[in-house]
């Protein structure tokens, strides 16, 4: 985020550069980028006749580089924006003849999104000298609760450990959507409020009570009274729950598990580095340590490899979702 701050504040103080390459696996960044530079280069006025948007789908290098030549009209400078640019993927080092030889009265945004341009070719590198060449990198699962924690912040909002991780559990990693269910709260809730999982629940639709973490927590805890109760929950709501997400959540949960047990350095800090998990659930890895010993989640990993094929109706039997479920807690559990 700070390299981010640092491009908009550059841009905001007049230090603009000729071709801004945007690129990487996380397309939120590259999104922003893309729209502050729409909004802030030009002025409402010069943006009529100096400011383009073209998608990479419409066209080819050579109509972005014969639109790049162009000298603006009435303005300083003009600006090209090429989004879903990775459609352009297969040709993109024909442009290199444009960065060979900027027209210093242009600023080219290539919006890259998913992909990496090698940073060992010439244009890779001719880029990073005469412009700007920015790679949006996909963050990890554990880095996510700060992120929202900063994005927050910076709003004037607040959110409890609990509903950071109900929403990384139910959105993943994508940033944008993430974003998107923030922003609906902001609209909701006034500025100063503590995002809680009660608010998550009531106007983004997770369950806090009836969800995957706390079917995990329950597991780990050995609580059968409540992870019966939640899977049970589950088998009557099969779109809102569908079997294999579920399986392959506790797999993962029983795999990091099993690595867990193998690390040397126990240390919150290397054990959620590692694991690659939000630290407000080591918590529940520590119980789930103690009581599922290395032997018992050996076993307990292979069983649900079982019950992942028996989900997708190999051997099976079309076996309801509700037996499959009961049938993995029994073997968890004994």
């Amino acid at each position: 985020m700070e390299e981010i701050a640092k491009i908009i504040k550059d841009i905001s103080g007049g230090n603009i550069k000729p071709i801004y390459f945007l690129m990487g696996e996380e397309p939120y960044y590259i999104d922003k980028l893309t729209e502050f530079i729409e909004s802030n280069i030009l002025s409402e006025d010069e943006r009529a006749f100096n400011q383009q948007v073209l998608y990479g789908r419409d066209v080819s290098i050579e109509d972005i580089i014969s639109a790049a030549k162009r000298y603006p009209m009435m303005a300083d400078r003009q600006v090209i924006i090429v989004r879903e640019a990775q459609e352009l993927s297969r040709n993109i080092d024909k442009l290199e003849s444009y960065v060979k030889n900027l027209q210093p009265t242009t600023v080219l945004v290539i919006a890259y999104k998913y992909k990496s341009l090698d940073k060992r070719k010439s244009m890779t590198k001719l880029i990073e000298k005469e412009g700007l060449l920015f790679e949006s990198k996909k963050l990890y699962e554990n880095q996510i609760g700060t992120w929202i924690s900063r994005v927050l912040q910076g709003k004037g909002y607040h959110i409890e450990p609990k509903a950071t991780a109900m929403l990384v559990e139910f959105l993943g990693t994508d940033l944008s959507r993430i974003n998107n269910e923030l922003e609906k709260l902001q609209i909701i809730l006034p500025k100063g409020t503590t995002f809680t999982p009660t608010h998550i629940e009531e106007n983004i639709g997770f369950s806090k009570d009836f969800n995957v973490f706390e079917f995990r927590k329950a597991i780990g805890e050995r609580n059968q009274l409540q992870a019966y109760r939640i899977a049970d929950h589950f088998a009557q709501n099969k779109k809102e729950y569908p079997m294999v997400l579920t399986t392959g959540m506790v797999f993962s949960f029983f795999s990091s598990l099993l690595q867990y047990h193998g690390l040397k350095d126990k240390s919150p800090g290397n054990v959620a580095k590692v694991l690659k998990v939000n630290p407000y659930f080591l918590k529940d890895f520590d119980l789930a340590l103690k009581n599922f010993p290395m032997k018992k989640v050996s076993a307990i990993v292979s069983t649900l490899r079982d019950i992942d094929v028996k989900s997708k109706g190999v051997g099976a039997n079309q076996l309801h979702e509700s037996d499959l479920l009961k049938e993995m807690l029994a073997k968890i559990f004994n």
